[in-house]
């Protein structure tokens, strides 16, 4: 009988934040991610023993944990978090108020009261250290300092007896508090290491590494693969091409996690499930038997593009292709590889947050068997492989996902149809393997590695490491062993792909400054450690000085439902979406109440939803939506819409659709023939693409060089909420959200 078996691997990953000249730790997410995240996704198993996961530990993880577990780690969040309110200084206590409110404002902020109130506070100071240090005592200090941490703790922590008295207690803590809690996060970090050894040695969890400071393979063996896996994208000025420091940082990566858990890992998730027929031949002399990456790969490789319809599902055919172990073999290079399903890992990691957690245990469970129903119907085993981060998620769940994790689990055990089973179980017991002759590089976003090169930043980044790498080339043989040593490993550092997250538009947060330095401080010790001075550059900032939002164009047709009652995640797949950081850039003190806005075409219309930050305005106010479309080479609009719609008490009362002062013909609320325009949880409308003069065209005629002045190739918009005739907020906040009017099938191809 043919068997259905789930792969779900969680990736525990927090970039490599010490600083190797100073002992400084520059940021505080490993210890906070591993007091929150680690042990607790482990742990949870032991009360499903049948469900089987593997978890990807990158060693640099591993080996930040250990610093602070053996005590050794400096790290100044921890240290102001520790000392006593009233021995703060004035440059500590803004310190504080910088940081310790990081953190998710509804489930980590919000789970506490007081944590609120003190953070409201900070918030009601404009988020300025400077104007709000006056207004928190040292009785505020110290509860900010206590909540902070229990903010971070695991469930499971959180229910032992000293944290949840604390809890309980809920402000006024003393100083004896205050260590109790410091103390405690160390233990805590102890049991972290421990419990994923354990849990591997009884065989429910396979442990998977990772190179060891996490970089882009294919990229270090060769940034001519970004042009590869993206033709034409700018690269750096100088080709950064170091196999043998592939080679390092996975053998390093192999060895480390022997000497850690007693075994050797049996597979790598390559870092952001990125690969090259490079990197993989690498692997396979090393010994590994599994990699992982995304299905995206596994389509440009076959020519497919691996299309999930409105419910998420695939075709019978493609479905055979993914759900499914496949190998990899070129000359002397063998590789087993699994290909995760973007969109159920997306749903983990997006979706299911905002929905009740049984809801979305059984909605996973339905779309699982859904998917591999044409594999198992055909008599052949299927394999769905989940993969996606273990730890950013469950900010956004409520409890840290536990409750969804749990009956998530407890279906996956109590299914007779389901084996949950590990990677290396999967491969060692899947009847049907499938061929694979050649592997096209690529990373788990968009099948390319975009996100780390190319850009402006990101180029220059690469010639930063490529100037400091031939520094060493040509200091380390008259430099000294302990001097080579350092610089060599500064090198491996700076070649993590954490540095490059961060750089270009795609990706950015509150610290986007401190990855900078440390990233430059990282290429500076290079030159340090051999006897020579820094570059100037070095000294300047690689980033930009604005905050840079996250925009993603349109992929695919949409034609979802406009009903703004829920989000249908499937029918908004495609869509073009903005978002905007709030805790980083200009406008910090400033309310927001818009978080998303998503925009696409289909062959007779274009589509709009906007998604607030929260629950709807009680005040009355007016969402604005501008739309124009465009000609090549115009120095104006073809037309220029504008949507009004009136809000009052969370009722839409009111919309039109107006050209300067002239109105076009729609009704006043609700449907007619041509538009329609809803408001219930978010804002959603449809118009027609004619009201625009504008239709989907062949993408010669919009790109080509002879292409009309006069036919509309792009349409532009923006959305902004208003009250008492005064903008109050707007998506995007400069410049506009841009959608090319290309026909189906040459929008699909852009993405192959």
């Amino acid at each position: 009988m043919a068997q259905l078996r789930v792969v779900v691997l969680w990736h525990q990953h927090q970039p490599f934040y010490k600083d190797l000249v100073t002992g400084q730790y520059r940021m505080p997410w490993t210890r906070l991610h591993a007091l929150k995240d680690y042990y607790g996704m482990v742990k949870l198993l032991e009360e499903f023993p049948q469900v089987h996961q593997t978890f990807n530990l990158v060693p640099s993880l591993i080996t930040q944990i250990q610093d602070y577990v053996s005590g050794q780690a400096q790290d100044p969040f921890l240290q102001v978090a520790a000392k006593p309110a009233k021995d703060l200084t004035l440059e500590e206590r803004k310190f504080a108020l910088q940081y310790l409110f990081q953190a998710h404002p509804v489930n980590v902020i919000g789970r506490y009261p007081r944590y609120r109130e003190l953070w409201e506070r900070f918030r009601g100071a404009g988020d300025s250290p400077d104007r709000a240090e006056k207004y928190f005592q040292p009785q505020d200090f110290t509860d900010l300092q206590v909540l902070s941490q229990i903010g971070w703790f695991d469930e499971f922590f959180l229910e032992e007896k000293d944290i949840a008295g604390l809890i309980r207690k809920g402000r006024n803590y003393s100083l004896e508090d205050q260590r109790l809690v410091i103390a405690l996060e160390r233990h805590f970090l102890g049991r972290v290491l421990p419990v994923h050894a354990e849990a591997a040695k009884k065989g429910q969890i396979e442990i998977s590494t990772s190179p060891f400071y996490h970089p882009i393979l294919p990229l270090v063996c060769d940034t001519q693969a970004g042009a590869v896996s993206s033709p034409g994208l700018p690269l750096p000025q100088n080709r950064y091409r170091h196999p043998e420091d592939a080679r390092e940082q996975l053998q390093r990566g192999l060895d480390f996690h022997q000497k850690v858990f007693g075994m050797r890992p049996r597979g790598v998730w390559p870092s952001e499930g990125s690969v090259s027929e490079e990197a993989i031949a690498i692997a396979h002399r090393l010994g590994v038997r599994w990699m992982a990456t995304d299905e995206g790969v596994l389509g440009r490789s076959l020519g497919l593009l691996f299309s999930h319809d409105g419910h998420g599902h695939l075709n019978s055919d493609l479905a055979h292709r993914l759900y499914t172990i496949h190998q990899y073999e070129n000359g002397e290079t063998r590789m087993n590889m699994i290909f995760r399903d973007h969109t159920l890992s997306d749903l983990i990691g997006f979706v299911y947050s905002g929905m009740p957690p049984q809801e979305a245990a059984d909605n996973l469970i339905h779309k699982i068997k859904e998917c591999a129903q044409p594999v198992l119907s055909s008599g052949h085993d299927a394999m769905v492989p989940i993969i996606l981060d273990g730890e950013n998620a469950w900010e956004y769940y409520p409890r840290s996902g536990r409750e969804f994790l749990r009956r998530f689990y407890d279906a996956l055990q109590n299914d007779p149809g389901i084996e949950a089973v590990t990677v290396e179980e999967a491969i060692t017991r899947h009847r049907n393997v499938s061929p694979l002759k050649s592997l096209v590089p690529g990373s788990w976003i968009s099948a390319n590695f975009n996100v780390w090169i190319g850009a402006p930043e990101d180029n220059k980044a690469w010639d930063y490491l490529y100037h400091a790498r031939n520094f060493y080339a040509q200091a380390a043989a008259a430099a000294k062993e302990e001097q080579r040593k350092l610089a060599f490993e500064e090198i491996l550092i700076a070649e993590g792909s954490d540095w490059n997250w961060w750089y270009g538009p795609e990706h950015h947060s509150a610290n986007d400054r401190d990855f900078d330095e440390l990233y430059r401080k990282h290429l500076s010790n290079v030159y340090q450690a051999l006897g020579g001075t820094p570059p100037d550059y070095l000294a300047q900032p690689i980033i930009g000085g604005v905050a840079r939002p996250s925009f993603t164009p349109q992929s695919a047709y949409i034609h979802p439902r406009i009903t703004g009652d829920m989000v249908r995640y499937f029918e908004w797949m495609g869509a073009a979406c903005y978002t905007a950081d709030r805790r980083s850039g200009a406008m910090h003190g400033k309310q927001f109440l818009l978080d998303a806005v998503f925009a696409g075409i289909d062959e007779h219309n274009v589509y709009g939803r906007l998604d607030f930050a929260g629950k709807l305005p009680e005040d009355s106010f007016e969402i604005v939506v501008n739309l124009e479309s465009w000609a090549n080479h115009a120095s104006k609009p073809r037309r220029e819409l504008r949507l009004d719609a009136a809000v009052e008490g969370g009722r839409l009362l009111s919309w039109k659709v107006t050209e300067g002062a002239e109105e076009l013909p729609t009704a006043t609320v609700g449907k007619t023939e041509s538009a329609r325009v809803v408001l219930l949880r978010n804002f959603e409308f449809c118009i027609p693409l004619t009201w625009l003069l504008a239709a989907p065209i062949e993408i010669e005629k919009a790109r080509g060089p002879k292409s009309s002045d006069v036919l509309t190739t792009r349409l532009r918009l923006r959305f902004s909420l208003w009250q008492n005739h005064l903008p109050v907020d707007a998506l995007p906040v400069e410049g506009w959200i841009e959608l090319e009017l290309l026909s189906e099938g040459d929008l699909l191809s852009l993405q192959l």
